[in-house]
């Protein structure tokens, strides 16, 4: 029994990973182009002051800056470093880019439907807007300064090019001499990612659209996007499908019953919940529609949904970075903010939904593509993401090898 359990487990990872296939593929692609335009020095250049100006920059610049839970905070960390405000840094660009990402939205359309895509995307600039309010009014600036000179007398090192911290005394780190000393980096696809953007540092984004090198740097990036992420996508799918195998569901009942379904004292509850299953289940954004589905299939409310995708931020994982990073205090701050401000925006964007209509049906989930258009996509996107394999790899071992000839 429980082998046959575990079986349909591993049968509703496999379904929801075959149906997000593309969608995937798509959004790390235009991740790594975005990133190839974008750079962290242009960003943190702007994003000084903490006025709507510099939260509507933060807010864009993260959202065409997707990065996993981790790299966002590594990033934000930066800006932060660099003279990016609160506001702008923490607030908005942190969030946005991991919960408001275009391979958040494609996963979200096509496994729970396009009123949630909406509503993640209503609720996530409210939530921007609560923390931007929160940071600005409520929290002393000399905390913000406290925490910025904890953060520059603790810093480690850091992979220029996706953000994440490493260590540079591992034997197998990858490595590069620079002018300014050595550069350290997470894994090989960084490192060319990182040379191939030093060899395009003078060129114009416009050179980068129209030759081969840009495109080769932006699959270089959409490949980084997949070493951060795919651990997390893939332990979001099989949890998801192993809970909604082995958990029955009188559980759920049980634990969404507080307060009578319709009732305010059910969508606080479902929101709190929503945040609380968030912060233990270790997964980021787009790892966690897939265990969304479970949970709105068996009787969270609407609102309680977004609450639990808004809390990838809040992890304790994420949170232990929040503390090395800007001490305690700030940590705690973090920590508070973000789950107040997820219940709070559940809670209104289920209501705002409900008013205008937009709640789809209790548990009725999935997109309203024609039927059929998964394989062929899928088929598409994965010689897409095998051309991105090849330029990002293989190519670019030859380009090694022939310089190396040639140097010879």
């Amino acid at each position: 029994m429980v082998v046959e359990t575990a079986v349909e487990g591993l049968r509703l990872a496999g379904e929801m990973a075959w149906e997000t296939w593309w969608a995937l593929v798509l959004g790390f692609t235009i991740a790594g182009a975005v990133e190839t335009f974008v750079s962290e020095e242009r960003m943190s250049a702007v994003l000084g002051g903490d006025g709507w100006r510099e939260l509507g920059l933060g807010t864009v610049f993260g959202a065409a800056s997707s990065s996993c839970s981790f790299g966002a905070v590594a990033t934000t960390k930066s800006l932060f470093k660099k003279g990016a405000s609160p506001v702008a840094s923490l607030a908005a660009f942190q969030f946005a880019s991991t919960n408001l990402v275009i391979e958040l939205g494609l996963v979200m359309w096509i496994l729970l439907g396009w009123q949630f895509v909406l509503a993640d995307y209503a609720a996530g600039l409210l939530l921007i807007g609560l923390l931007a309010v929160a940071f600005k009014y409520a929290v002393p600036e000399s905390w913000f300064a406290a925490a910025r000179g904890h953060l520059q007398s603790t810093e480690g090192v850091r992979d220029p090019s996706c953000g994440m911290e490493v260590d540079p005394t591992s034997d197998d780190v990858p490595s590069v001499e620079t002018d300014g000393g050595t550069e350290y980096f997470c894994s090989e696809s960084c490192k060319e990612a990182y040379l191939e953007s030093e060899r395009q540092r003078d060129a114009t984004w416009r050179d980068r659209l129209l030759t081969g090198d840009g495109w080769r740097l932006a699959s270089k990036n959409a490949l980084g996007e997949w070493e951060m992420l795919w651990t997390d996508i893939v332990a979001g799918f099989l949890i998801a499908g192993l809970i909604g195998a082995f958990v029955p569901r009188a559980w759920w009942t049980t634990l969404f019953s507080v307060g009578a379904e319709g009732t305010f004292a059910w969508v606080l509850a479902s929101a709190v919940i929503g945040v609380a299953i968030g912060v233990v289940t270790f997964v980021c954004s787009v790892g966690n529609v897939p265990f969304a589905v479970i949970l709105w299939n068996n009787g969270i409310a609407f609102g309680g949904v977004m609450s639990f995708i808004f809390a990838d931020l809040i992890v304790p994982t994420i949170d232990d970075a929040y503390r090395r990073y800007y001490g305690l205090r700030l940590a705690a701050v973090l920590f508070v903010s973000i789950f107040v401000a997820a219940v709070i925006a559940g809670v209104a964007i289920h209501y705002l939904w409900s008013g205008i209509g937009l709640v789809p049906p209790q548990g009725q989930a999935g997109g309203t593509a024609p039927s059929g258009y998964t394989t062929y996509l899928n088929a598409a996107f994965t010689v897409v993401f095998l051309a991105q394999v090849y330029v990002g790899y293989w190519q670019t071992g030859s380009d090694a090898e022939s310089e190396g000839a040639h140097a010879g």
